[in-house]
């Protein structure tokens, strides 16, 4: 049976309706190149969602769970910075972390040697930060507040593009913030992807994944790659992570369910704590390079270096 194709616009937008949710429509807008939602809120909006109540609200249980996973946390990150190292002169160590969350990434950074900086708009997240002796400034990341940060070797990018209403121009704005030869790491969900579309169409599962408004923009490997080519930088690396969906088609469904989901998570832990046990030339780091190349995987990770002015 063929389903009818719906097309949309707002303002310069439009796209075909490829999910709805909470009063908002998800388009695969042609001029962005991307999926997002319609209509896009203010940034007024977003400022009093993620000044306010996102930690308390969306996530009571982060900073808790985080202390508990941080082992876990450090190899993801000491994993992320080594791809930074490989990427970089050894003279090129300044990083800011935009959306810098409880401030365990740049801690990590820090005991490495790197000169580390944090911008994050929680004010509980901001003030466990600076509880751990880090230099995080209380705010967005915007035209007003990047100058005071200074330019940088790397900036790190995580779970923070989706979040925000207009990925071009923050893009365009850490373009401008990177040093000559400068590298970001973007860190995004990777939506509407293979496992998740295979869930939708045949197993009945809705779109857990479309969380409008917080959700704002939807990539994938693909969408990502040529927003950033765009926005005068070129990919260095990319790859995913565990592909978190592979339990619900194993029959462990954990949406709505925190404590399958909590279980479902400890086993990918060890998973990647015991694949981690291969080496320097890590097993896993090669699994998750080949997921990418598939579309597979519950994020996407790319690396990517300021080539050009804009």
């Amino acid at each position: 049976m063929s389903t009818k194709t719906e097309i949309k616009e707002w303002k310069n937008h439009e796209g075909e309706v490829v999910a709805s949710d909470n009063g908002f429509d998800v388009i695969d807008c042609q001029r962005c190149g991307f999926k997002h939602i319609i209509h896009i809120p203010t940034v007024d909006e977003l400022e009093n969602i993620y000044k306010h109540d996102y930690y308390k609200e969306e996530k009571p249980l982060y900073l808790e769970r985080y202390q508990e996973d941080i082992d876990w946390w450090n190899m993801v990150y000491t994993q992320r910075y080594k791809i930074f190292e490989e990427n970089l002169s050894e003279q090129q160590r300044d990083i800011l972390d935009i959306g810098s969350g409880p401030g365990f990434f740049l801690l990590n950074g820090k005991k490495r040697g790197w000169k580390v900086k944090g911008i994050e708009p929680s004010i509980k997240a901001m003030e466990h930060s600076r509880d751990l002796g880090l230099e995080v400034e209380h705010g967005f990341f915007s035209e007003q507040t990047a100058p005071d940060l200074g330019t940088f070797d790397a900036i790190n990018l995580g779970l923070v593009l989706e979040h925000i209403p207009d990925p071009t121009g923050l893009l365009k704005l850490i373009h401008n913030q990177l040093n000559d030869d400068g590298i970001v790491c973007i860190v995004v969900p990777n939506d509407f992807n293979p496992f998740q579309l295979l869930l939708r169409d045949h197993l009945d599962f809705k779109p857990w994944w479309v969380a409008p408004p917080h959700h704002i923009n939807y990539f994938n490997f693909k969408s990502l790659a040529g927003l950033v080519e765009r926005c005068g930088f070129e990919v260095a690396h990319k790859e995913s992570t565990f592909p978190i969906d592979l339990f619900l088609l194993m029959g462990d469904n954990y949406i709505g369910n925190d404590e399958t989901g909590r279980k479902c998570h400890t086993k990918r832990m060890n998973f990647e704590k015991s694949m981690s046990l291969s080496g320097p030339d890590s097993l896993l780091g090669n699994l998750y390079s080949d997921f990418a190349k598939q579309g597979i995987g519950r994020e996407v990770v790319l690396f990517a270096r300021k080539i050009k002015s804009i």
